[in-house]
């Protein structure tokens, strides 16, 4: 009986580390990834950057974390002047997920909004 036990908790111990090594990377990516979009954000809204080239960064920056976006996924709004306006970034994606016997797909919106200090 204590074999089956054994035998019982170490295949749930197991489980839960697969779930684990599948799960907790791509969390850890997306957090890395919004550090980097306020980062962005922030130092775009003091320069005259254009919209697109904002995207293209952040695509970039994406890509660092093993994200793949396209530029349809990222939204960059710019409202304002230079240093006196509102910059918004905005980030849809979603990472499938394969279990044994399961999978799923997690979503991610990371976003950040940044206003001029002037």
């Amino acid at each position: 009986m204590a074999t089956l036990k054994l035998i019982f908790v170490l295949g749930i111990l197991l489980a839960l580390g697969l779930v684990g090594f599948k799960v907790i990377p791509p969390y850890f990516s997306n957090y890395q990834f919004e550090d980097a979009i306020k980062t962005e954000a922030l130092q775009s809204t003091y320069t005259p950057r254009t919209e697109e080239d904002i995207r293209d960064t952040v695509i970039k920056q994406a890509r660092s974390f093993d994200i793949a976006l396209t530029p349809k996924q990222v939204h960059v709004v710019r409202s304002g002047g230079l240093g006196t306006g509102t910059l918004a970034i905005e980030v849809e994606y979603s990472v499938p997920i394969e279990l044994p016997g399961y999978s799923t797909t997690i979503e991610f919106h990371p976003s950040t909004k940044n206003r001029g200090v002037f």
